[in-house]
């Protein structure tokens, strides 16, 4: 008998190191509640994983078996499940966390292991540890075979086995999503319908977003997160509809196929450098004069900053526990350049709020955000101004989740940082003024970055 530790994969269907244990005998499924990941993850993301718990063991149920759910340490936990059940191996899918990465090896030093790639596409162990931008990146990467999706195991495969342990019932201060794989499957067919074929047309359309979200991204960012559902499977999918259509469609597909190998990129970053969560990836000759500022680190969590396009970010961040990307990186922006505030308070605070936060994804997308991470601009300021005007013209987005400013002419709301106060505190007497001057904060950003980089 083999084991299979479960960890952030949370499904049957292509899942690599399942089928490979399920490939040359009888598997037992397990999940370990490890106190030290747990406290790595935030309450909502939990919330949502133990739903998809309970969602993974049906489905272990309707097979004839169960999933096993323990809690301590792995290292612990798993060897005394073996002995227990006479199962001579542990195979788990490689995750590249820095603790999860930790308690795999103490894993490894317990019982005999077997590590199987899965999270992603390519094995980054296969590939460079740095590339000089993300077109290099993809010009490998693009080379690399990409597997076929892993078989489901049969049902007279997994151990005929019962688990009374319960799974907790954890709440969460949002409404969540359906989960498990049948919710992920669900989504991942309405957007193959009515979304992939205009993807790059209306990705960064806000009013698309607000009014046809189906239409707009394909919110599978949190079933990927919690491995509910299989890279493999997202993308043989994307690819048979990008041989099958032409023209526009093709177009539009082939945007959404490029648009996973950013993901590749951010796991190829944190395989091959495990800090980056916590360090800057780009040498700097001079510290970066962050500020810190609490109260405005405070009015940017809140949504309260005065610029409509971060506040309505802000806010659907912390009534959904999701971010829409083209604000994400604008809050970002706002808060690691107009606010000069160190870029991991943002990783942190994501961390906490989102349900579909991904530790490679969050590092490397803050750090390029802050531009101290792979970004081939040396300072790249995002204007909230100037991206309302381009994405949200129509004030939909802002409007949607920024209440105070229903009503107002939506060409005032794209200048509104820039209006007089009078004006603004008649339109909108219960909105906050602008916490900072768009001008000042961008010049004192570009300042203090080429500081940083030995320009000034």
């Amino acid at each position: 008998m083999h084991l299979f530790w479960h960890q952030r994969d949370l499904r049957l269907h292509d899942n690599c190191g399942l089928a490979a244990a399920a490939a040359s005998d009888t598997v037992l499924p397990v999940f370990v509640v490890d106190p030290t990941v747990r406290k790595a993850v935030g309450d909502r993301q939990w919330a949502f994983w133990t739903s998809g718990l309970r969602a993974l063991r049906s489905q272990y149920r309707k097979c004839g078996s169960d999933l096993l759910v323990r809690t301590g340490d792995p290292a612990t936990v798993l060897p005394a499940v073996a002995d227990e059940h006479g199962a001579d191996r542990v195979y788990f899918n490689e995750h590249y966390r820095p603790v999860r990465r930790e308690r795999q090896r103490a894993v490894e030093d317990a019982v005999p292991t077997e590590a199987v790639t899965d999270l992603v596409l390519v094995d980054p162990a296969t590939l460079a540890p740095r590339y000089e931008n993300h077109s290099r990146f993809y010009d490998d990467w693009q080379t690399r075979e990409k597997p076929a999706p892993a078989p489901t195991p049969e049902a007279d495969g997994l151990a005929d086995v019962s688990d009374r342990q319960e799974i907790p019932e954890v709440s969460a201060d949002i409404d969540l999503p359906a989960t498990g794989y049948a919710a992920a499957r669900e989504r991942w067919e309405r957007f193959l319908a009515d979304g992939i074929e205009t993807y790059s047309d209306t990705r960064d359309d806000m009013r698309t977003a607000v009014h046809r979200p189906e239409n707009a991204v394909s919110r599978m960012s949190p079933y990927l997160a919690a491995g509910m559902i299989g890279i493999r499977e997202l993308w043989a999918d994307a690819t048979e509809r990008y041989d099958a259509v032409d023209g526009a469609a093709r177009r539009n597909v082939e945007k959404y196929r490029y648009e996973l190998s950013w993901r590749e990129q951010n796991y190829n970053l944190l395989y091959h450098h495990p800090s980056l969560p916590k360090t800057n990836y780009t040498t700097f000759p001079e510290a970066i004069a962050w500020e810190n500022d609490p109260e405005m680190f405070e009015a940017w969590k809140r949504g309260e900053t005065g610029y409509p396009l971060i506040d309505a970010g802000m806010r659907q961040l912390n009534a959904e526990g999701y971010l829409h990307n083209r604000p994400r990186q604008n809050v970002a922006s706002f808060l690691t350049k107009h606010l000069l505030i160190d870029w991991r308070e943002g990783v942190a605070y994501f961390q906490d709020q989102l349900i579909d936060h991904d530790p490679a994804n969050n590092a490397a997308n803050w750090q390029w955000t802050a531009s101290t991470g792979t970004d081939s601009v040396d300072v790249r300021i995002f204007d909230p101004v100037a991206q309302m005007s381009k994405y949200d013209d129509g004030a939909d987005y802002v409007t949607e989740y920024v209440p105070e400013l229903r009503g107002i002419d939506p060409e005032t709301l794209v200048d509104w940082p820039t209006l007089p106060d009078d004006e603004r505190t008649a339109l909108a007497p219960e909105y906050p003024a602008p916490i900072v001057d768009r001008n000042e904060a961008y010049e004192r950003a570009q300042r203090v970055f080429e500081t940083a980089l030995g320009k000034r």
